[in-house]
């Protein structure tokens, strides 16, 4: 086959992934433990807090998650029964809506990141140098689009 990758590049992506799995799943658990929502409400939260102060379309919302188009409308419904996000009429689209952090949200999203920091710390920072931190940082930013 033509243009197979390197088996250093097919070992790299194996361990992007195993790495990425680990620690999704210790922040999940540091979630879980502390009865908190899963990591896309905290997503949900923080991009709609450091937004625009009037909300969000959903589709630019889309565009910062790692969440579906589907799986966003579904999580945006849950999120907003626990009463963290409401969504407004847009203005000049008649059918189009703007999402937009509540207090609460605002509430939760902070309390979470008391048990979101160090859970990123033990998954990260615990285990690299600053050095190695930032050159994993500029390495990953690498394979953006």
């Amino acid at each position: 086959m033509k243009n197979e990758p390197n088996e250093t590049a097919v070992r790299a992506w194996t361990q992007l992934m195993r790495a990425q799995n680990a620690a999704l799943t210790q922040v999940e658990q540091s979630f879980k433990d502390a009865g908190f929502p899963p990591l896309t409400w905290y997503d949900v939260l923080w991009e709609l807090e450091r937004g625009d102060r009037a909300g969000m379309r959903p589709f630019e919302l889309e565009s910062h998650l790692l969440v579906p188009q589907y799986g966003l409308s579904r999580l945006l419904d849950r999120v907003e029964k626990a009463g963290y996000v409401e969504r407004r009429p847009c203005d000049g689209d008649g059918r189009g809506q703007v999402v937009v952090i509540t207090k609460l949200g605002r509430q939760l999203r902070r309390r979470m990141w008391q048990v979101y920091a160090p859970a990123l710390n033990s998954a990260v920072a615990d285990r690299l140098t600053a050095k190695e931190t930032a050159t994993l940082s500029r390495l990953l930013g690498k394979l953006l689009p």
